[in-house]
């Protein structure tokens, strides 16, 4: 077994983490709280080629896979930038499409995914159906050579900077006479289709939005995945990059965190020492420390089953990094603001800030309490309780 990156990782990771260096938290934090959004580093990060590091070469990307691109998601949040929108637009949305979509929608949206002049949101939790998929309500209805879709989505990330949302629907099936799953593009300015911005105590430059779809039409090439199957697989296809990004967004701020804490226990003095140098700061933070190392492992050990097309393991493998990542960043970030004393609240020292972040990545883009059932079953072939 070889643990360590490849040379191209390791240089692509010092890439991105030098990038993201130059930004770091005080920017993130000054566009989040000014309503603003981060695109002078989207730009950027998309014009270097770290955005579409795991999209096709012949679509304008780098040829890699998602362990590339959580290496990315990480050095960014690592410094203290967490862009959420990663996770969506080229983890889910481009790996959907360049497993499962036409060479006509492959060429229409990778090479702008892969540049980051594309953004894409991904439409699948409704009000009555979050974690349980198999009960979306949101229909879409053949009419003529189109489809038309009604229904309801919620917290949907970054619709207001997105040129499409990929719709996660229910088809009827004329040959079974029953519901399959349906995928379809659609962009935000078609009619029909609304938002509206749901308030979330969460620091961040992506919002949240509740969309209502009422008959938006779109044409038949913009369903992904053209049968049931097709469709099913698609869908899939994009979980898990998402559990697998959204974990390395998790282990960055809780790298991140431990830096600040590390730091700052170095050079805070009490009693005439480091505070560092007292177990009740120095074991906890190294216990911290710990989690988070087994959580990029982890992380890692997904990305790469992911990559090499290990599906099935790859599946277990997301939700345990995803859970580990979730425990440990949240963690670590608690760790690092009791490290601080009082200072650990002041938004100078940039920690506070990243609790809403850090706290998301428990319950979503699936709660820890879904992970450890699917773990129960699947991996210890327990009863299935839901």
């Amino acid at each position: 077994m070889d643990f360590a990156e490849s040379p191209e990782q390791q240089l692509l990771r010092k890439s991105v983490a030098d990038v993201a260096a130059r930004y770091g938290h005080p920017y993130w934090l000054g566009k989040a709280r000014a309503g603003e959004k981060t695109h002078e580093l989207w730009d950027e990060v998309g014009r270097l080629g770290y955005l579409g590091v795991g999209v096709p070469e012949e679509y304008g990307g780098g040829g890699h896979g998602i362990a590339e691109l959580a290496i990315v998601t990480e050095e960014l949040a690592a410094a203290g930038c967490p862009l959420l929108l990663i996770v969506v637009s080229p983890a889910i949305c481009a790996t959907i499409i360049a497993r499962s979509g036409t060479a006509e929608q492959k060429e229409r949206w990778l090479p702008g995914l892969a540049a980051g002049s594309i953004r894409m949101a991904f439409a699948i939790t409704e009000p009555d159906a979050g974690s349980n998929s198999h009960k979306l309500s949101t229909v879409a209805t053949r009419d003529g050579d189109d489809w038309l879709l009604t229904g309801r989505k919620t917290y949907i990330s970054g619709v207001d900077e997105a040129h499409a949302v990929l719709v996660v629907a229910r088809a009827h099936d004329a040959r079974t006479g029953t519901l399959r799953p349906a995928l379809a593009i659609v962009p935000t300015d078609a009619p029909g289709l609304e938002r509206t911005p749901i308030p979330v105590e969460i620091t961040g430059p992506e919002k949240q939005f509740a969309l209502f779809l009422d008959d938006v039409r779109v044409p038949a090439d913009a369903m992904v995945g053209q049968s049931a199957d097709a469709a099913l697989a698609a869908l899939f296809a994009g979980l898990n990059p998402e559990r697998i990004t959204g974990a390395a967004v998790a282990t960055g701020i809780g790298r991140y965190a431990l830096a600040k804490a590390a730091a700052y226990a170095n050079t805070r003095q009490v009693w005439g020492v480091p505070i560092g140098s007292h177990q009740g700061l120095a074991h906890p933070l190294a216990n911290a420390a710990i989690q988070v190392e087994l959580a990029r492992l982890m992380t890692a050990k997904a990305g790469w089953l992911y990559d090499t097309g290990q599906d099935a393991a790859a599946g277990e493998a997301a939700n345990m990094a995803k859970y580990a990542a979730a425990e440990a960043a949240l963690l670590a970030l608690d760790q690092a603001i009791q490290t601080h004393g009082g200072n650990g609240l002041a938004t100078e020292y940039g920690l506070a800030t990243l609790w809403g972040a850090a706290r998301l990545a428990r319950t979503a883009p699936i709660s820890r309490e879904m992970i450890l059932n699917f773990v129960a079953t699947h991996t210890l072939g327990l009863p299935r309780s839901y």
